[in-house]
């Protein structure tokens, strides 16, 4: 039983809606934090020093959605937070709980500004801050949170994926390029890869989406990107500056000595190195015998 729990928080898992959209997020926790100050009115709410009940309320929503937008941009700066890809609920759960501990921390301070004058500096306002933060805030964060319960039970869920990738893309997982840069991300499915060209300190992929090619360039070496597609048996590295998708090759001229290639999709023919001739031919052979 504690076996599956750890495996429940470590295996991969669709990011909360709010954490993967902070501005769509704030919009929603703004809306959710007025209409359920107002309609329930928790105990101990009430109105600001120079203003009605309904307008200390919008501040405190407005003032608390800001905060939680620019909470979960910081957080998505720090590596263990960065990116979608390597997802779980225990990420989730952890950020969920940062988030809304720093928005009960900005109520607390908001209040020296709207409440009316009183002895504020003790630990059991700020504690009281927090709590109605998590006591509104956890409410819209669960909801996006369990809409995603299904992978906790045996559906399996491939990152970066979604519905319409899936009906593209059927069956294939996508792949995710690292980069030198911690702030570049590259993924894409391995059917639109048509190429991947060294330039400079650069490594150029050429992609194929729905309507047309695009270029996408991040910076790494031809040597590393050669490994991390190591594992895709339709792409192979025909020159030190060149990496093909093998299926891509309408059409080779040349010999053992060296080849040139158009792919579709690349309107320049790709070379083949001699020392990278005699292999190529073999795995050419594999995906297009005779």
């Amino acid at each position: 039983m504690n076996e599956k729990i750890i495996l429940w928080f470590k295996s991969p898992y669709p990011q909360n809606y709010i954490l993967a959209h902070p501005r769509a997020g704030a919009v929603i926790i703004a809306l959710f934090s007025i209409s359920f100050t107002l309609l329930y009115r928790p105990v101990g709410a009430h109105e600001g020093q120079h203003m009605g009940y309904a307008a200390t309320m919008l501040v405190y929503s407005i003032v608390s959605a800001g905060i939680l937008a620019m909470g979960i941009l910081l957080l998505k700066r720090t590596g263990y937070f960065a990116g979608k890809e390597n997802w779980n609920l225990l990420k989730e759960l952890l950020a969920i709980f940062l988030i809304l501990l720093l928005m009960g921390i900005a109520v607390y301070f908001i209040a020296f500004f709207v409440e009316p004058p009183a002895s504020r500096w003790n630990l059991s306002t700020l504690l009281d801050s927090v709590k109605r933060a998590f006591l509104v805030g956890i409410i819209p964060f669960g909801f996006f949170s369990l809409v995603n319960a299904k992978y906790l039970f045996g559906k399996t869920y491939t990152p970066g994926e979604t519905g319409r990738d899936s009906e593209l893309y059927p069956g294939e997982e996508k792949l995710f390029i690292k980069s030198q840069l911690k702030k570049e991300k590259l993924s894409f499915f391995p059917s639109q890869f048509i190429y991947a060209e060294a330039e400079g300190n650069y490594i150029a992929f050429h992609l194929q989406d729905e309507k047309s090619v695009k270029k996408k360039t991040i910076r790494n070496s031809m040597n590393s990107i050669e490994e991390q597609l190591s594992d895709q048996p339709k792409f192979f590295r025909v020159h030190r500056a060149f990496i093909i998708n093998i299926t891509r090759v309408r059409y080779k001229k040349g010999n053992i000595a060296g080849y040139r290639l158009k792919l579709e999709g690349c309107p320049e023919e790709i070379p083949v190195s001699r020392q990278n001739a005699k292999a190529f031919e073999e795995v050419y052979e594999k995906h297009f015998p005779g």
